[in-house]
């Protein structure tokens, strides 16, 4: 299943000739290296053979992942995705490098807020633990597809239309704000359309059933509990793809350097949930970094025409923005537990 989904990926990028998109000046990156049809399956290959390691040997026996061993594969798969930008620069230069890095730490950083979302998901299903890393799996192998249209689509967009790159600007400015205000990350989904219109028209089994997303009971096909989680979080990640492909867009639009970096920012969510999920409270500052963040690149769309902010100077704040949002965050909890502690 794996395989004939990736399959389909890579049919998309042999559809869709680099040529058949005339870039505008005044935002985009030129390509100073075609890339070819052999390069997106060698690394949709790679992105198989990713997927199928995690499958057959982290996902072989279903297991509650311990803080210990997410460290361990969040590690992993951060060096995958830094050690990835040294291919870029030898390939195609440092410029494109660094647009890498940045689109990155972009998708990174805004995706966990995604996060932080799957723990209330999964608290308010009483999803297993040890089951959990499989709807992860299958709902970020789903996300990656989804992101690809949605990537080939935006550059499409900015390529043929010219105030689109106003209307991005916008929804990134106005996602800034609204997240800004946002006081916690915490969501009722008592009342969601989703969530009710499965339980009604989709026959289900009252409870889990293993790590089962179908079963056959009595002849009868039945969906379970752990169906309607992934379908949740699949749906989750399209809005949030409403504002991160829009921000990495803003970094580059060169197709291979906006979905490397997305993959390789995805594909490492799933142990960065077992790291985080159980310190979402100590991230009190989280929504201020993230909405700096957002509105850095809005504007960055907004000024193109007028100024071109350097590659470097973008990574630059992206980064400060981070670090200064971590720290503090860390320093604000400390406080509070020695109040709470005296």
């Amino acid at each position: 299943m794996v395989i004939k989904g990736m399959l389909g990926l890579i049919s998309i990028f042999n559809n869709i000739s680099l040529s058949s998109y005339i870039q505008s000046p005044d935002i985009s990156t030129e390509l100073s290296h075609p890339i070819s049809g052999w390069i997106w399956w060698g690394f949709v290959a790679f992105i198989i053979l990713l997927l199928i390691v995690d499958l057959k040997w982290v996902m072989n026996k279903p297991h509650k992942i311990n803080t210990r061993e997410a460290a361990i594969y969040s590690t992993v798969w951060i060096a995958l995705g830094l050690l990835f930008m040294f291919v870029i620069w030898g390939w195609m230069g440092g410029k494109e490098a660094f647009q890498y890095l940045t689109a990155y730490l972009v998708e990174k950083s805004l995706s966990v807020d995604n996060v932080f979302l799957w723990a209330v998901l999964f608290s308010y299903f009483q999803v297993p633990s040890q089951y959990q890393h499989r709807v992860l799996f299958w709902g970020i192998f789903g996300a990656l597809a989804m992101r690809a249209g949605f990537i080939f689509a935006g550059i499409a967009l900015l390529s043929s239309i010219h105030w689109i790159i106003y209307v991005f600007g916008a929804i990134l400015l106005v996602t800034a704000y609204r997240i800004y205000k946002q006081e916690d990350n915490e969501e009722d989904f008592s009342n969601n359309a989703i969530i009710r219109f499965v339980s009604k028209y989709v026959p289900q089994t009252d409870h889990y059933r293993e790590d089962k997303f179908v079963v056959v009971e009595n002849g009868k096909r039945l969906a379970t509990p752990l169906l309607t989680v992934l379908i949740v979080i699949e749906l989750s990640d399209v809005i949030f793809a409403v504002d991160s492909v829009p921000a990495v867009l803003a970094v580059t639009q060169e197709k291979f350097i906006v979905f490397s970096s997305n993959a390789f920012a995805i594909l490492g969510l799933r142990a960065l949930y077992f790291l985080l999920a159980d310190l979402k409270d100590r991230f009190v500052y989280l929504n201020n970094g993230l909405a700096i963040i957002l509105a850095f690149v809005g504007i960055k769309f907004l000024i193109s025409e007028l100024y071109k902010i350097p590659t470097f100077l973008s990574l630059s704040v992206i980064a400060v923005v981070l670090t200064i949002t971590i720290i503090i965050s860390v320093r604000h909890t400390r406080e509070q537990e020695k109040v709470k502690s005296s």
